[in-house]
């Protein structure tokens, strides 16, 4: 494969970083080859014609020692866009590689919420260190914006906003934004903060635009604009921008005055992360310590996922052992009629399935915010009758094969205990995000195992205490 091809043929770099194993296996091996031969030119020519977040998916490809040789050959603006789009881990790891000197040089180039979050995942003696190489106001900007708690609008936000005085004219304006356009995060909405830094209002490119030069900013911004405060949950804004559609949204503190703000594509990090929090949690994947959300899943160490998912799974098992113990307390029935035993894992699974559709159903309303906690009663009582009619039609279908398979007595027997079950795995999927939300925990912590599990114990009780009953048998030892 020539230079030039590696270079210039589109369709070959999106294999490789598409996942084509033989793409990515000859673009690996002619980087090596251009990085052993100290062939500066063609390593800059290559990434400058990638994308900064393609560049940062190809440095993936090696280890972090092999990232910071490639990376050491680009130009330092081109260092920090690529920093900006590695993954956080992988980040971090070639942080600690670098040297003081450029690993200070790269964080002076990046924007400002990007390098304080770099600065929150080093090391305190590496914090320490690099401290003292960064300009006086760099350090003051990222000690302000690595202060505040994770998780929070503070933490995600960047001082790099632009601002505007209400008195100045459009004109005026428009000369100010295009002096800062260059260093600054967004300038499609500017800022209008008073002599004390107080936030009044919002005006937006658009308006200064079609605006008669001459107009103050005070007579066309929006004087209520929508804002959050810096202590304010990170998740909490993201739903607000995203509800309002706001490409950048001012973040103010405690005094009201303006500290930063949070834009489009910090939003679309946090939805993401919580997402995928989500999703882990509903598969019962969580726990304590290192995190693999934002690492690349084929680079999460195996070790790692264990530690992730066998906490989770250990504690179902010993909750499945009551599902043996019911079916130990009802041999006698199960004796008197082996034909029970064939509907089983039709009629667990049928509850199950109801509770996890209920339940993700539940949990993805109370996190879009379409459903609060005091709504539980009333989703309570819409719950039973969808779970009824459900069940119902359920019942019908099974007690066909019922009455195919073991005759008319146990057809109704199934028939009952598909509505029983379906309507009591619903009912569980529906209240128990409720519950966990109750005691501060996450409702998606009630994820399709723990429903399943639930629904498998509660069904078994429930499916042979109405064949005991229904079919009269006797289960006195």
């Amino acid at each position: 494969m020539t230079d030039k091809i590696l270079l210039e043929e589109q369709d070959f770099l999106n294999a490789a970083l598409s996942g084509d194993n033989s793409s990515r296996k000859s673009l690996i091996s002619k980087l090596d080859q251009y990085l052993n031969s100290n062939s500066r030119d063609l390593l800059r020519e290559f990434f400058m014609r990638l994308h900064p977040a393609d560049s940062a998916q190809v440095l993936e490809f090696f280890s972090p020692e092999k990232g910071c040789a490639f990376i050491k050959n680009l130009d330092l603006e081109d260092q920090a866009k690529i920093f900006n789009y590695l993954p956080a881990d992988f980040e971090a790891k070639m942080a600690q590689i670098l040297g003081r000197r450029e690993l200070a040089k790269i964080v002076s180039a990046m924007s400002h919420d990007e390098r304080a979050d770099l600065f929150n995942r080093l090391s305190p003696e590496q914090q320490e260190d690099i401290l003292p190489a960064l300009a006086q106001a760099e350090r003051e900007d990222i000690r302000k914006l690595a202060s505040y708690p994770e998780d929070t609008a503070g933490s995600v936000m960047t001082s790099d906003y632009s601002a505007l005085q209400p008195e100045i004219t459009a004109r005026e304006a428009m000369e100010k934004l295009r002096r800062e356009a260059p260093d600054k995060e967004t300038i499609y909405q500017s800022f209008v903060i008073d002599e004390n830094r107080k936030l009044i209002g919002v005006v937006s490119l658009r308006e200064l635009l079609v605006a008669s030069p001459g107009v103050q900013v005070r007579e066309i911004m929006n004087s209520k604009p929508i804002f959050g405060r810096a202590e304010d949950e990170a998740e909490e804004i993201a739903d607000i921008m995203a509800k309002y559609d706001l490409m950048a949204m001012p973040i103010i503190n405690g005094n009201e005055k303006l500290v930063g703000i949070v834009t489009f594509d910090d939003v679309h990090d946090i939805l993401e992360e919580e997402a995928t929090e989500d999703f882990h949690k509903m598969g019962s994947i969580s726990g304590h310590g290192e995190s693999i959300t934002g690492v690349n899943f084929l680079q999460v160490s195996p070790w790692l996922l264990i530690q992730k998912r066998l906490p989770w799974l250990l504690a179902l098992v010993f909750v499945n052992l009551l599902s043996g113990a019911g079916i130990a307390f009802y041999e006698d029935t199960i004796q008197a009629v082996v034909a029970l035993v064939f509907f089983l894992p039709l009629l667990i699974a049928s509850g199950g399935n109801a509770g996890a559709q209920s339940a993700t159903l539940m949990v993805r309303a109370m996190a879009t915010g379409d459903v609060q906690a005091k709504d539980w009663f009333k989703l309570l009582g819409r719950e039973v009758g969808i779970a009824m009619f459900l069940g119902a039609g359920m019942a019908l279908a099974v007690s066909f094969i019922g009455v195919f398979r073991a005759g008319p007595e146990v057809a109704v027997v199934v028939a009952m205990t598909m509505m029983a079950v379906v309507l009591f795995g619903s009912l569980v999927g529906c209240l128990l995000p409720f519950l966990l939300a109750r005691f501060n925990m996450d409702p998606a912590t009630a994820s399709a195992p723990l429903i399943t599990s639930i629904a498998d114990v509660g069904g078994i009780l429930i499916y042979f205490s109405i064949a005991t009953w229904l079919l009269g048998i006797n289960t006195a030892t």
